[in-house]
Parts: structure tokens; sequence; C-alpha cells
């Protein structure tokens, strides 16, 4: 049996009908249980479904809980998981898969790999992920006998999840019978959840498997992350959330040298995001946000030492003699 995750917020009608669709448009014919966990959302997963036959093979159950995020959501689904599940995914309820994504993935787990994930497309992007960011070398990777699309990932998946992650969440399928027990960080909402869902697996030393055939199709819903522009107070939470993430890595797991330097690099830039979207807000609001300042404050007090620099540099407006 397959069961496939999918968290649930959207204030449009429409978007968790076309997710579900490319679920049942598979090219396997196996069990599916379809979890659609609606985490309190505006549109009701209910009546996004209505009108939707599911083929006899796929079972799709709805599961409404208070807002708490998609990494609650996605736990709530996995704590529904039926106990003979062999193997789970994810899909976000903006997300499509292509037709033959899960057959990739059953293709590559059944030959005794954990964790698999591919290519994919970002929002209104027409080339794909893996060549965007350019974090993968596909040369340095072993291909599978007779499945030239893919690859077992060679060397270390932690560094290349703190250095530079390459897995998509719609398009992740791990082997839930080793591994039922791992959960998201429920008060990362907007970032970084997901990197520590898959450090786990790194860490616990599961075998990686890729596609290099891009598989998931990103779409336009409510995206915690994409969604906080510039300017909001979201993207003041994006950051906190980003940065708490960083930090916790050091707390996880042990950090090479390299590894030490990027991150400590990270985690000044990400401060001195965190300022200059403040000082950006309260200029263009006249607002002082005071429970996102104390909230910072309690999380990360260092970050209120680069104020003093920020607040003279000229590319925000300010200056010695206005400060």
């Amino acid at each position: 049996m397959i069961t496939v995750v999918i968290p649930y917020y959207q204030r449009l009608p429409g978007i968790l009908g076309r997710a579900i669709r490319s679920v049942m448009y598979q090219s396997v014919e196996l069990p599916i249980t379809l979890i659609v966990v609606d985490d309190d959302s505006p549109i009701p997963a209910s009546v996004d479904l209505q009108g939707i036959r599911a083929p006899d093979n796929i079972c799709i159950r709805i599961i409404r809980r208070s807002n708490g995020g998609p990494g609650a959501a996605r736990n709530t689904g996995l704590q529904n998981t039926p106990l003979k599940t062999k193997y789970l995914a994810f899909l976000d309820s903006d997300d499509e898969w292509t037709q033959h994504h899960l057959e990739s993935a059953i293709t590559a787990l059944d030959r005794g790999y954990d964790f698999y994930f591919s290519d994919f497309y970002q929002l209104e992007q027409t080339v794909s992920a893996f060549a965007r960011a350019g974090r993968i070398d596909i040369s340095k990777h072993e291909p599978l006998d007779g499945e030239p699309q893919l690859f077992a990932y060679v060397g270390s998946m932690l560094n290349q999840i703190i250095m530079g992650n390459i897995i998509g969440t719609s398009t992740v399928v791990y082997d839930f019978q080793k591994f039922s027990e791992i959960r998201f960080r429920e008060d990362l909402k907007s970032a970084g959840e997901d990197y520590l869902f898959w450090i786990e697996f790194a860490k616990r030393g599961a075998r990686f498997v890729f596609s290099t055939r891009q598989e998931a199709v990103y779409g336009k819903g409510i995206n915690v992350y994409s969604g906080a522009k510039w300017g909001s107070v979201d993207i003041l939470r994006r950051i906190q959330n980003e940065l708490e993430y960083r930090k916790s890595i050091e707390k996880v797991v042990s950090l090479n040298q390299e590894q030490q330097d990027f991150i400590k690099g990270k985690i000044t830039e990400l401060r001195e995001s965190f300022l200059r979207a403040l000082l950006h807000y309260m200029r263009h609001t006249r607002k002082i946000p005071l429970s996102l300042i104390w909230s910072q404050i309690g999380r990360d007090a260092k970050t209120l030492l680069l104020l003093p620099r920020l607040m003279a540099h000229k590319t925000l407006g300010f200056n010695r003699s206005k400060s």
C-alpha cells in the first residue's frame, strides 16, 4: 500500500482538485490511501472535492484539524497513516505529479533504497529545479541498471541538505515501514521544517535515490514560503523560521568546519535580513510590530547587535544625521 499525505489550506476553489487528479492519473494500480489534512482551510477540502470520483484502488480520507501550519498538518497525516503502508509520499495541495512519478519511485525503492526524490518545476518556471540551482552534478552519482533516469545518490546527503538542498517536498516518497516515527517540527510554520525532516533520514543512514525526470509541477496557491512578500509581517516570520532552522542544525548534527562556517554566514545574513525587513516595514506602515520584535529578542538576541550599523546604512535611507 502507498499512502499520500496532502496538507491543505487554500482560499481559492479548484486547486486541491488538480492535485488529487494527478494522484488518480498515476500509472500504478496498487492500493493508494490519500489523506487530505484540512488545516482549517477557508475553502474546505470537502467542498473542493465535490464531484471527484476516485478509482477503486484509491481511498480518499479527509481529516480536519485546527490550523497549525504545514508541518503540523503533515504530522497529522503521518499519525493517521495505515500501519500496512509500505511507501509514504508527500504532495502539496497546489502541486501536481506527472503520470509516472509513483511508478518511478516504486521502481527505485523496491531495489532497497529508502528515500526517493526527483527533479521538478518550481512555480512558473520552464527550467527545472536541478538545472536552475546547479547544486547537483549527475555524473558523480551511480545510475541504476536499466533505468537511465534513476540514480543512487553518492556522497553525504547531510552535507547536500545543509550546503545546498535539492529535495522538493512534493517529489518525496520513502519507506514508511523503516522510518515511520520521523516527524516534522511544528513550530517552524513557514521555513525549515522540511529540511530538518530530510536531515533525520540522513542522520539515520537512509539510502537516497533520485530521478532526473521532472515529476512534479509546483502550482500557484497559498505558499507560506514563497508567498511571504517583502514589506509584510509574513516575511519577518519567514526569516525568523529560517534563522531558527539554521541554528537548529548545530544542535541536531555534528558539523565539520566548512559546514560550521557556512551556517555561521547564513545566520549573519538572516539576522541582517530580519532587521532590513523590520526597518522597511516600519518606515512604510508607520507601525511597530512589538510582538515580533520581542519574539525575535527571545529567539536570537544577537540580531539587535547589528541594528546600529544597518540603521546608518545608506541603502536603507538612514544616515547618522537622521538617527
